[in-house]
Formats: structure tokens, C-alpha cells, sequence
């Protein structure tokens, strides 16, 4: 993932933002302070039963960390799912890797969703190196016991056309999601429905859920889903409707957040977000009670491209961000 689309800091990448440093204690509590949601809504009497997992994948919310260090995080806080880093996997030997998953499991946590490590967006020399690559990280994921693969498309282009791009993406995306069926891996397909990152492309292309379900069908692998994100479904206007057309089957994985207030649904920026539930912009309680009654029982993360939360250190970052996502999920009816 080379065009660093703000989506590349979540899936499998750790990106040093520069924000190391210790604030003091009393800035670090009144900035965490600030980022806790006001949640202006009712809660519910009690939260249904769930099968998601609150997963901490660090970059999301600007936590430098590496697999070890992500792992020991997420234990410490509360979070019951770890982002795999795939590539990081593929370095270490089915016995490491053993010793790996013991710790995860001894801490009671389980995997979420993998990046997939292709460079699918441009040009043939760069997809057909990292392509090359893929069967070695499939198979340290799989010898893990991840089962979740994701990655998000580009929703325009300037020099292809949409069928253009579309039997580009069908050719590109078979191949990968071919070789990690092969693995037992399930690749999840992330549409962005900002209409501020498609605006400047001559050719806009899958920007909603409608027609993310169409390249799936087009790509006929069987295992191949959705990653649904609160962001892009709101966008993209889609509904709670069509996420209860789904079945579990369908989702790979879940982005969670709100949308700053005062400003209008097309000049959002997709890089400039909130924490789950912060502004009551975004409806996460119908985004998430849809996602509970299709049953769905894959991760959640956390991912609000936000500046103030990346300025926090690790365990302050973790620490806003799960307060946020469980508060969301007790909207859940």
C-alpha cells in the first residue's frame, strides 16, 4: 500500500506519526478529557448480547506499536481483538509463531482483520511484485489462525473508465482473493464513499455498498466480502436496510466513527473524523444494531483520522478509543 490513502495507517501497516514524547499528566488527562464523547444520546436499558470483538488496530488511532507491543497493549486495556500484521508474520517460523499465538490466547484476546499486502491500485509492475509476495504472508497468517483479510479501493480514476476499472479490479482482486482462498483466508473490500475523495477524478468509480456487492459478484471467489465502515456507509447514504440484506457471511470487517459537526455531508474530508459516537453525526446505533441483527461476529476498530487523538501517547490513545467504542455499543437495540 504505497499512495498513503489515510485508510493504510489501520491494515497492517504501523506508521511512526511524530507525536512520541510524554505530555505531562495533567495535559495528557484534560486532552483525554476533551476527546471522551459527550454522546448526546439515551442509552438503552440494557446492551444485547454480542458476538463482535473490539479490536485495537494501532495505527487507526495513531498508536505506534509493533505485533508484541500491540498485543500487550490491547490486553491491558480491555480490547478483545489485535490486528495481525501480516507481513511481520511471514518473517517468523511456524514454531515463533506458535509461540506468538500462545501469548495471544493466554491474554484471552483473538485475531481481527489482516491488511493485504497488495498493491492492486496502480501500475501492473507494482501489483505483479507484490502479488509475488502474498502466498508467503497467506500462509503465516493462516498458520496463526487468522481467518480476515481487508483493503479499501480508490473510488475514481483519471485516465479509466468505470467498466474499465472494474474488470481491472475483478482480474486484480480474484488473484489475491484466489491465493488466500487457498490459505482459508476471507478477503474483505472496503468501498469510500467520501464524495470529497472522488470529486477530482475524471472517472468516479465503487463508492457505495450496491456497488461493492456487484465487484464481489464479479469476482465470484466465494470468499469475498465487505468491510463496512459507519464513515462510508453515512456517505455513501446507504442504509440500515442494506446492511440488513447481508448476511454474516458478507462482512469481513468494521470501521467505526462519527463525523465532525457543521459541516456538510459532500465537504466532509476523509481524513478529518471523530471518535464512535462523539458528535452524534454518524448514526452508530442503527450502523451497529443492523450489524448485531444480521448477527455478525467479526472485529470492530476504532478509526477516527483524528489529530488530537494521534497527539496522545499509547496508552491514552488506547484508552479514549475503547471508552468511545464501548459507549457505542451500548446504543446497540
Amino acid at each position: 500500500m504505497q499512495d498513503r490513502h489515510p485508510h493504510e495507517r489501520g491494515f497492517g501497516v504501523c506508521y511512526g506519526l511524530s507525536r512520541r514524547g510524554f505530555c505531562s499528566l495533567a495535559t495528557k488527562t484534560a486532552i483525554t478529557a476533551a476527546l471522551a464523547p459527550a454522546f448526546a444520546c439515551v442509552l438503552p436499558a440494557a446492551t444485547p448480547t454480542r458476538k463482535m470483538t473490539l479490536c485495537l488496530t494501532p495505527g487507526s488511532i495513531g498508536v505506534s506499536a509493533d505485533q508484541r507491543q500491540t498485543i500487550e497493549l490491547a490486553a491491558h486495556h480491555g480490547f478483545e481483538a489485535v490486528e495481525p500484521f501480516g507481513s511481520y508474520l511471514a518473517t517468523l517460523s511456524d514454531a515463533e509463531i506458535d509461540n506468538l499465538t500462545g501469548t495471544l490466547k493466554a491474554k484471552g484476546l483473538v485475531w481481527g482483520a489482516a491488511g493485504l499486502p497488495v498493491e492492486f491500485r496502480q501500475d501492473d509492475a507494482r501489483f505483479e511484485r507484490t502479488i509475488g509476495s502474498l502466498p508467503g504472508v497467506a500462509k503465516a497468517l493462516r498458520t496463526a489462525g487468522v481467518q480476515r483479510v481487508g483493503t479499501w479501493l480508490s473510488p475514481g480514476h483519471n485516465s479509466l473508465t468505470y467498466l474499465q476499472n472494474l474488470r481491472l479490479h475483478t482480474k486484480r482482486l480474484g488473484e489475491a482473493a484466489k491465493v488466500l482462498k487457498d490459505h482459508g483466508l476471507r478477503l474483505g473490500l472496503e468501498y469510500v464513499g467520501t464524495q470529497t475523495s472522488r470529486i477530482n477524478r475524471k472517472y468516479p468509480f465503487v463508492h457505495t455498498m450496491a456497488e461493492m456487492r456487484e465487484l464481489i459478484g464479479e469476482i465470484a471467489m466465494g470468499n469475498v466480502g465487505l468491510v463496512l465502515d459507519s464513515w462510508h456507509w453515512w456517505t455513501a447514504g446507504d442504509t440500515a436496510a442494506d446492511i440488513q440484506a447481508l448476511q454474516n457471511e458478507d462482512v469481513v470487517s468494521v470501521d467505526l466513527n462519527d463525523a465532525p459537526a457543521g459541516v456538510p455531508k459532500e465537504q466532509q474530508l476523509d481524513g478529518k473524523r471523530e471518535l464512535p459516537c462523539a458528535t452524534g453525526v454518524i448514526d452508530v446505533a442503527t450502523f451497529l444494531t443492523a450489524l448485531q441483527r444480521i448477527g455478525y461476529d467479526g472485529p470492530v476498530r476504532a478509526e477516527p483520522f483524528n489529530k488530537a487523538l494521534n497527539d496522545l501517547d499509547n496508552d491514552a490513545a488506547c484508552e479514549t478509543a475503547l471508552k468511545a467504542m464501548r459507549k457505542a455499543f451500548q446504543l446497540m437495540q
